[in-house]
């Protein structure tokens, strides 16, 4: 007996302990969620402020009567359409609202055009059309442009058609109904849209441009360091990162398709109007997914264990070092023109000497150099030139299309602003040139041995003129 009730007091204590374990690793999950993106908490509290606001159409009376039981549809809207961006708020919002009108008006005009035929014939009518509206709509999703925006509209087409169908087959006020369930859908959707956008709003275009911005910089980073712990001659362990930022760079092509397709939905925010060149980000980032494979096979050959030595390292220091530190600096400035909306100009010094460094590899490569040398050692070398060589042709492809996003998107010109300041300096030089020309062209008297005094106007003097046409 002492043993059973020994056994199951080590049962108890054993569930418990695991209890307070999960209740342990849970707080730590919620104080990580929290810590990466503070803006969880915000979210959170306006889906339940925009709940208990729709909510009141069905605990009030007077509210009440004029919906009816369909004010639950506005609860369902918003519990369906709120998410996390405005984009995203704002293109489900849209998908339901005009989807459920069309939905909801084709289904009155069918049921209408159905009773006609009489109550034997109506029913079959009925199913046929559902049959046939909800097959060509569900083709329909399988076209690319079609589930990349409007998915979730087809879906919610396909509901609302069938239920209007169906159910305002049993019910007269088949157009009551319709308007009822449409007007609160649109209450749902409205205040969704209202509070997701005044409330602490989360703009997916914005964390798709800092996150374009983010990835460069880390590969830039990276380069930069490559190009020192690589042919160093210390045999310490290199300091680097651990690669997970490069994998995390070549896994974000899901992530970023999603925010290009939500801030495509999203009005005129801050420096980011609604015409603005979303998808040019997608292909920056697409090269930049390249360009981090790359930088993950230098990341594998700088901690592989069988180094070349560093006599062989030495040959190629000065080209293979530079490529990578002019390509790491010509990434980062990319990615600085990215964040401050300014042309990329400062990046084209820097890709210029790294495709003059990979000219200079190319020479070497080509001389007498494979002389005594082994040829393995050579061969890790030369594999780490090879990629050097593709990150730099990379990091060209990356500065054309950050070229392109600043045209498209008409980002601030250093050039421009430096002409504007020059002209501005210039102009202030001539007003003052003038004003001393105004008060230096007075009549002077000049006497020559005696003879009668002759007034004349003096011309400006030398050092005037040669200022005012040095200024010009």
């Amino acid at each position: 007996m002492e043993n059973r009730d020994e056994n199951s007091n080590n049962f108890f204590k054993a569930k418990l302990a695991k209890i307070k374990n999960n209740l342990v690793l849970i707080g730590q999950l919620t104080k990580q969620l929290v810590k990466d993106d503070p803006r969880r908490i915000v979210h959170s509290f306006k889906v339940g402020l925009a709940i208990a606001l729709v909510s009141l159409f069905y605990y009030f009376d007077p509210l009440y009567e004029g919906f009816g039981v369909n004010a639950m549809w506005g609860v369902l809207t918003v519990v369906v359409v709120f998410e996390y961006s405005v984009g995203a708020t704002v293109g489900k919002s849209l998908n339901r609202v005009v989807s459920t009108i069309i939905g909801g008006w084709l289904a009155v005009g069918d049921h209408r055009l159905c009773s006609y035929w009489g109550d034997d014939l109506e029913p079959v009518l009925l199913g046929f059309s559902v049959f046939l509206t909800a097959a060509v709509a569900t083709f329909m999703r399988f076209y690319p442009i079609i589930k990349a925006r409007y998915d979730y509209g087809m879906q919610i087409f396909i509901l609302t058609f069938s239920l209007i169908c169906v159910s305002g087959y049993r019910d007269d006020e088949v157009i009551d109904m319709a308007q009822r369930r449409i007007s609160t859908i649109l209450i749902g959707c409205c205040t969704a849209v209202v509070i997701c956008v005044v409330i602490r709003p989360v703009w997916a275009g914005h964390d798709l441009h800092n996150v374009t911005a983010s990835n460069l910089a880390k590969l830039g980073n990276f380069l930069q360091e490559f190009g020192v712990e690589y042919f160093k001659k210390s045999t310490d362990v290199p300091l680097l990162n651990d690669g997970k930022s490069f994998q995390s760079i070549i896994d974000s092509k899901s992530s970023v398709d999603t925010l290009s397709n939500f801030a495509r939905w999203e009005p005129w925010h801050g420096r980011f109007k609604y015409t603005h060149p979303w998808i040019q980000y997608q292909i920056i980032c697409g090269l930049t997914r390249v360009h981090a494979c790359r930088a993950e096979a230098l990341h594998n050959i700088l901690y592989c264990r069988t180094q070349a030595p560093n006599e062989v390292k030495a040959k190629f220091l000065e080209p293979c070092s530079k490529m990578s530190i002019e390509s790491g600096k010509a990434l980062k400035e990319l990615s600085f023109a990215i964040k401050e909306m300014t042309e990329p100009s400062k990046a084209n010094a820097h890709i210029q000497n790294a495709k003059k460094s990979a000219q200079d590899l190319n020479e070497l490569l080509k001389s007498n150099l494979w002389e005594n040398i082994n040829l393995l050692d050579v061969t890790r070398v030369a594999t780490v030139a090879s990629l050097l060589n593709e990150v730099v042709t990379c990091t060209e492809e990356i500065a054309e299309a950050v070229q392109r996003l600043a045209t498209l998107a008409k980002f601030t010109s250093i050039v421009d602003d430096n002409k504007v300041a020059v002209q501005d300096g210039n102009s202030k030089m001539l007003n003052q040139l003038s004003s001393m020309k105004s008060r230096s062209s007075t009549s002077y008297v000049i006497i020559v041995d005696g003879s009668t005094p002759r007034s004349s106007n003096c011309e400006d003097p030398p050092s005037l003129a040669m200022a005012q046409q040095d200024a010009e």
